[in-house]
């Protein structure tokens, strides 16, 4: 693999750049495994399409790149989710049956809001559980398709509020939505994993909620579908990257995010409230280093203080035909 850069108070930085695989020996894909290999594919893929400016295009909704869903799998009878980013603030709550969605199951909004953008249509359709299975790299088995069936459970039955207050002329704008993902959904499922294809003309039909389609359709966020699949197995990564994308992109020059406070980014994430400032900055380390892995000219480090996560303005995605990574 290629040198890439790190963070600049890493004990690499004397040296400018660090070895691709030296990150991997400290982060989450050691030992080496089958599934270590398949993660170091997946990496180079990410790579490879990002360098030739061929990344293959998912989308995500803007209130979900902004607050995570849990990381974890929530205790027993917790139905509610809470995050918070600057003026905008998430609540889930769970269905009592089926429980708060988690973990993988971030990665259904993002399936369903690519189909939506690329179908331009609220009901969307897809031919089998397989498709999706393979969309994010995960594997095929009965396993997995009852834990895919899991997933649509938990995302069908969530409730969403999510709501913005800014201040306006010295007056309170406040701005709310309550809203689930689907308003109906008929999915097929077959105990046999061999059977990919539905009989005859039936697919998988989603009606999107009309809420959910239309905030979709105003604020359609770029994802690296591969770099998804890649971090499927890692979704605090994964919902570290997605907010770098977006906030790299946005941002106006060199900008600076407190970690912690009421609007730090340690409430933000999907990840739980660590007890201690110290553990949560290893933590953000090690995903950080993660991130650089997937997008190596990745402009966010800690700041000197260790109190705020630095960003300046990059693109994530890159534009077709472009030989630029950084505005």
């Amino acid at each position: 693999m290629s040198s890439i850069p790190v963070r600049p108070d890493s004990p690499a930085a004397t040296a400018g750049l660090e070895k691709a695989d030296r990150i991997l020996e400290r982060t989450e894909f050691t030992p080496v495994t089958k599934q270590k290999l398949r993660k170091l594919e997946a990496v180079e893929c990410v790579r490879l399409k990002r360098g030739s400016a061929s990344q293959n295009l998912g989308f995500a909704s803007h209130p979900f790149i902004l607050c995570g869903l849990p990381v974890k799998k929530p205790a027993p009878g917790v139905l509610l989710h809470e995050r918070r980013n600057g003026q905008f603030q998430l609540q889930v709550t769970g269905h009592p049956n089926y429980g708060l969605p988690w973990g993988q199951d971030r990665l259904v909004p993002i399936f369903l809001a690519t189909l939506a953008v690329r179908q331009q249509r609220q009901t969307i359709t897809f031919r089998s559980a397989a498709e999706m299975l393979d969309t994010f790299g995960m594997q095929q088995g009965g396993s997995q398709y009852r834990r895919l069936l899991g997933a649509f459970q938990r995302v069908f039955g969530a409730t969403i509020f999510f709501g913005s207050d800014a201040q306006r002329d010295k007056a309170a704008v406040i701005h709310q939505v309550r809203f689930n993902f689907m308003a109906e959904a008929r999915i097929w499922y077959s105990r046999d994993p061999g059977q990919q294809n539905l009989p005859g003309d039936c697919q998988n039909t989603i009606v999107l909620s009309e809420e959910f389609y239309r905030e979709i359709q105003s604020h359609p966020i770029p994802a690296d579908l591969e770099a998804a699949k890649a971090l499927a197995s890692s979704p605090a990564v994964l919902d570290l990257y997605m907010w770098l994308s977006y906030r790299c992109f946005a941002a106006r020059g060199e900008e600076r995010i407190p970690l912690f406070g009421g609007f730090g980014l340690v409430n933000q994430l999907g990840s739980a409230a660590y007890a201690r400032p110290r553990k949560f900055r290893e933590q953000l380390e090690r995903w950080l280093d993660l991130v650089r892995v997937m997008w190596p000219e990745c402009p966010a480090f800690i700041s000197p203080d260790r109190r705020a996560i630095i960003v300046k303005r990059a693109y994530a995605i890159r534009p077709a035909g472009s030989n630029h990574v950084c505005a």
